[in-house]
């Protein structure tokens, strides 16, 4: 599972560019998918739309999932993961600058794994990615995978 790699939902380009830097100055080397909205997010996840035709048996090690996103906000991407057995179980860590109590307690709800602040400060971001890393790519023992059915 080591080289699974990481779908990053993230709309904002300076937050990307931070986050993929963060994950490289911290030597993680899995490689990195980024969707821009919702609707790319669930495309690539379920190989539809421009990513028909995906390899279904190669889901993400873990998804880092912004909440204020386009087309398909992350409570909504988070909703339609839990809701198929394909996808139940991916670890999803919200990656958001919201400090909203009810986002916390509807992306809790949904079923995330864990909700990460933002940092404003690079080096606190850097550190939070780090151990991000550490425990979803190196420490975490994913649940096994479901037989992806189409």
């Amino acid at each position: 599972m080591g080289n699974s790699p990481i779908l990053l939902v993230e709309d904002n380009a300076d937050d990307e560019a931070l986050t993929l830097r963060a994950l490289k100055k911290n030597n993680i080397r899995n490689e990195v998918v980024v969707a821009h909205d919702g609707v790319e997010a669930l495309d690539y996840l379920f190989a539809s739309g421009p990513y028909a035709g995906r390899d279904l048996s190669v889901m993400p090690q873990v998804i880092l999932l912004d909440l204020k996103l386009p087309k398909v906000n992350g409570l909504e991407v988070l909703r339609k993961l839990r809701e198929d057995e394909r996808t139940r179980l991916l670890p999803v860590v919200i990656l958001t600058s919201s400090n909203e109590e009810q986002d916390r307690i509807t992306g809790y709800g949904l079923g995330a794994n864990s909700y990460v602040r933002k940092p404003v400060d690079f080096g606190q971001f850097i550190e939070a990615v780090r151990q991000l890393g550490l425990y979803w790519l190196i420490l975490n023992e994913p649940a096994p995978l479901t037989r992806m059915v189409k």
